[in-house]
């Protein structure tokens, strides 16, 4: 008898490897912990696609991650999404060579969530690298939307070069929570119009909590969008 794949998220990871015994992707809310969603997840490593050249949207990287999501589906991946914001670079690509829901960024909860605040206030991006990050990544058209977003990332921080590391070692939480909470601190300080925050990373989301509670603001990250596949699915 053959057995049938188990319905799962699919996650699109890069090949950045990891340390041996690492419980990375394990802590809660992580995107690759089930028990973030409560939801099967399978993951797959897109072969050739070194972290570090993610971000950029390197077209060499596309067949890796698209034959990774053709893996996945498969093996029961019934939605695909990935650890990486900056995949939204290969959004149109990856969604495009499979029949299933595709959504690789928080990026593109970010036009629905500028329409659901007052014309007056700004919605805060943090993001890993603000360096690498551009308006190509924001999905809007509108120049007056383009005015309330503001951008910050932690670029220089010590997740951002653990991140940078072969094999990248387990994340540290309590460093990301102090650097995520310093730039949206200083981001508010300049803006204080910020009515919401949206996380590009797809590490941020285990600092998630503690970011709402620093800023009482709502904080939306790539597992809000995950959520909102999966409940439509099943």
């Amino acid at each position: 008898m053959t057995l049938q794949p188990r319905a799962s998220l699919g996650i699109l990871t890069s090949d950045q490897g990891q340390l041996p015994n690492s419980k990375r992707g394990t802590e809660p809310r992580a995107i690759e912990n089930p028990a973030t969603l409560g939801f099967p997840v399978i993951t797959e490593i897109a072969e050739g696609t070194l972290g570090r050249r993610t971000p950029h949207g390197d077209p060499v990287l596309e067949r890796g991650y698209v034959e990774a999501a053709q893996r996945l589906v498969q093996r029961g991946a019934v939605a695909i999404s990935s650890n990486c914001g900056f995949l939204i670079r290969y959004q149109a690509v990856v969604a495009a060579s499979v029949t299933v829901p595709v959504a690789l960024s928080s990026m593109l909860l970010l036009p629905t969530l500028i329409r659901q605040l007052p014309a007056s206030a700004k919605i805060a991006v943090l993001t890993y690298d603000s360096t690498t990050f551009g308006d190509d990544m924001l999905e809007l058209s509108d120049p007056t939307e383009r005015s309330r977003v503001v951008v910050g990332g932690i670029e220089g921080s010590k997740y951002w070069h653990d991140e940078l590391k072969i094999p990248a070692p387990p994340t540290d939480v309590a460093a990301m929570e102090a650097d995520v909470g310093a730039c949206i601190t200083g981001l508010r300080a300049k803006h204080p119009e910020i009515a919401a925050i949206l996380f590009e990373c797809a590490g941020f989301p285990v600092v998630a909590p503690q970011i709402r509670r620093l800023t009482k603001l709502p904080v939306y990250d790539i597992t809000s969008l995950c959520r909102m596949m999966i409940a439509a699915i099943t």
